[in-house]
C-alpha cells in the first residue's frame, strides 16, 4: 500500500484558502479555456454512495485531507434532507448542484449548469466545476492531478469509467475484477463499510488490497451470494416488452443496476426499467423508484432512446444520464396526471404505462 501523498507545492495546503486548478471545458462554453478553481475552503465533501461517488470523494480527500465526507443519494439532495449540513464550506460531487455548497463537481447531463446558475454561483463565491466525462471521478480526477499527487488512483480510473460510464462490456461486468465487485459492496446505508473504503483508498490501497481487507471481504462475499440470487430471480419477476425489459423488484429488499438486466437479456432488449424500493418506506429503506438503462452491450456508442424524458416526465428531481437515470415513482390519476396523495403500489404500473408509451413513440 502506496500510504504517502503529496502536493505540488506547500502553499497548496489541503486547508489553505487559496487553491488553483484547471480543467478544459469546465464551465461549458463548448470552448477549450482555463478555468481558476480559487478561495476555496472545504471541511465537508457530500458525494454519490457509489463507486464513483467512492472514488470522487478520495480524489478530494488529497486536496482537503481533513474534511469530513457524507454518502449520500440524489433524492436526499433533491428533498432537501442536507439542507441543514452543506453550507459554502461544502463540496458537492455527483450529486444534483446544492444552492448552498462552496464546490459543486459533476459529470449527469441533467444537472449540467444552466448560464443564470454559474452566474448566481459565481455572485456567491460558488465554484462549478461540470464537464460531460465517463465518470465524476474523471472529473475530478482531471481537475486535481496537478495539485495533488494521484498517480496511484491511475489504477482505478479506468474500470470506474467504464461502469459509470456505460462502457463495460459484458465480460468485465460478469469477471471478478476486484473493482467491479467494490463498487457492489458499495452502500451509503452502511457507513461503517463506506468510512473504510474510503479510508483505505485515500490511503493508497490498490483494488487488489483492498478485496483482502477485513470488513471489505465479507462484504464481497455477500454481494456475490446476493448477485447469484438476483441473477435466479429475474426470470420470474421481469417480462419483455417491445424491446424493453421490466423489472419488477419492489418489495423484494435487493436493487441491482441495468447492467446485470441487460446481460441477462442480451440481445433481446435495448433498454431496461427497473422497479426497486418499498410502498411504506422510511429512513432506512428506499421509496418506490425506478432506474432506466440502456442496454450498452448491445449499443456501445449509445441508447436508441433518451431516456431520461421517462426519467423527469412526473418526478421534477428524476434525471441522469440519457443512457442511465432514475426516478420517484409519482402518485397518478387514472389519465396519468400526477396527484397530491401518497405513492401507492397501483401506481407503480400507471408510471410504467406511461414510460411505455413513451417508449413506443419513438
Amino acid at each position: 500500500m502506496n500510504g504517502t501523498y503529496k502536493f505540488v507545492s506547500q502553499s497548496q495546503h489541503p486547508m489553505s484558502p487559496m487553491l488553483r486548478a484547471r480543467l478544459d471545458d469546465l464551465q461549458c462554453s463548448g470552448g477549450v479555456g482555463v478555468v481558476d478553481v480559487d478561495t476555496i475552503r472545504i471541511d465537508q465533501i457530500v458525494a454519490d454512495g457509489d463507486l464513483d461517488g467512492l472514488l470522487s470523494a478520495a480524489i478530494l480527500r488529497r486536496v482537503w485531507c481533513d474534511a469530513e465526507v457524507q454518502f449520500s443519494h440524489p433524492a436526499e439532495i433533491r428533498r432537501g434532507d442536507l439542507d441543514d449540513i452543506i453550507n459554502e464550506n461544502t463540496a458537492v460531487v455527483d450529486l444534483p448542484f446544492h444552492p448552498h455548497c462552496g464546490l459543486h463537481i459533476d459529470h449527469h447531463l441533467t444537472n449540467k449548469p444552466t448560464d443564470s446558475q454559474l452566474m448566481d454561483a459565481e455572485k456567491r463565491g460558488c465554484k462549478i466545476i461540470w464537464d460531460a466525462a465517463l465518470s465524476a471521478a474523471r472529473v475530478c480526477f482531471d481537475t486535481f492531478q496537478d495539485i495533488a499527487n494521484l498517480s496511484d488512483l491511475e489504477q482505478w480510473m479506468g474500470m470506474v469509467d467504464k461502469l459509470d460510464g456505460g462502457k463495460i462490456s459484458s465480460e468485465e461486468f460478469l469477471s471478478d475484477d476486484p473493482i467491479v465487485w467494490i463498487g457492489r459492496t458499495m452502500d451509503a446505508s452502511d457507513v461503517e463499510l463506506c468510512n473504510l473504503l474510503l479510508e483505505q483508498i485515500t490511503m493508497g490501497a490498490s483494488p487488489e488490497e483492498l478485496v483482502k481487507v477485513g470488513g471489505v471481504s465479507e462484504k464481497i462475499e455477500l454481494a456475490k451470494d446476493e448477485f447469484s440470487r438476483l441473477q435466479a430471480m429475474i426470470d420470474s419477476c421481469s417480462k419483455i416488452d417491445d424491446r424493453m425489459a421490466i423489472v419488477r423488484l419492489d418489495g423484494k429488499g435487493v436493487r441491482t443496476n441495468g447492467y446485470l438486466i441487460t446481460a441477462h437479456f442480451g440481445a433481446e432488449c435495448d433498454a431496461c426499467i427497473i422497479i426497486h424500493g418499498n410502498e411504506h418506506s422510511d429512513e432506512n429503506s428506499w421509496p418506490l423508484s425506478a432506474s432506466f438503462y440502456s442496454n450498452s452491450f448491445l449499443h456501445k456508442e449509445g441508447g436508441l432512446f433518451d431516456l431520461t424524458r421517462m426519467a423527469t416526465a412526473f418526478d421534477v428531481d428524476g434525471g441522469g444520464h440519457a443512457n442511465a437515470c432514475g426516478c420517484r415513482i409519482q402518485p397518478l390519476s387514472d389519465s396519468g396526471v400526477v396527484e397530491e396523495r401518497e405513492v401507492n403500489l397501483e401506481d407503480v404500473q400507471k408510471n410504467i404505462q406511461a414510460w411505455m408509451d413513451t417508449w413506443k413513440s419513438r
